[in-house]
């Protein structure tokens, strides 16, 4: 996934991503990106594995998971959405039987279900 991003740099783009949100602006790209890569690290800290890629295009994606490894190809498992979903669903502004039901999380394969790991703590 890249360079790993630290604790202070992770809550700062995420603060100001915040900040930019809460008042109706688009956040900064930098903080935008940051703040998914910074969830994505923390998401793969606390469920090491290659068994579900969680994809939020254009700013990253990781594997996940214990179960079988994936090598090649699409992989069996995946989730997908954009930024401001991967956002809120990791920082628990939003649950994730409801970002579901809302068509915002593109989920296919029997593992690919993140409910029982988010929110995470950021």
């Amino acid at each position: 996934m890249g360079k790993k991003i630290d604790i202070a740099r992770g809550r700062e783009a995420l603060d100001a991503v915040a900040a930019a949100r809460s008042v109706g602006d688009k956040p900064a790209r930098a903080e935008l990106a940051t703040s998914v890569r910074y969830l994505l690290q923390l998401l793969d800290e606390k469920a090491p594995g290659n068994s579900v890629e969680v994809r939020v295009p254009p700013f990253g994606a990781v594997q996940v998971v214990q179960g079988p490894r994936h090598t090649r190809g699409t992989p069996p498992n995946v989730v997908e959405m954009d930024a401001a979903t991967w956002i809120d669903l990791a920082t628990g502004a939003e649950s994730w039987s409801d970002a579901a039901d809302a068509g915002r999380v593109h989920a296919s394969g029997t593992r690919a279900d993140l409910d029982g790991l988010l929110p995470l703590r950021p």
